[in-house]
């Protein structure tokens, strides 16, 4: 299997929710979604990034 790199979309819409969760968890910035679920949340970037590191074009 080979890998690629995320395209750019992806890449940002990953570190965007991974930064919000982080925003959440040590600033106290409130987001209602993203507040309510820290967990899923930052698992929702990760697979979101590793999607388009092992799915060509996403």
């Amino acid at each position: 299997m080979r890998l690629s790199s995320p395209k750019l979309p992806a890449f940002l819409a990953s570190v965007v929710l991974a930064g919000l969760v982080a925003a959440v968890k040590y600033a106290g910035v409130s987001v209602p979604f993203v507040g309510a679920y820290l967990f899923e949340s930052l698992a929702i970037a990760y697979l979101l990034l590793l999607g388009g590191v092992l799915f060509r074009g996403l």
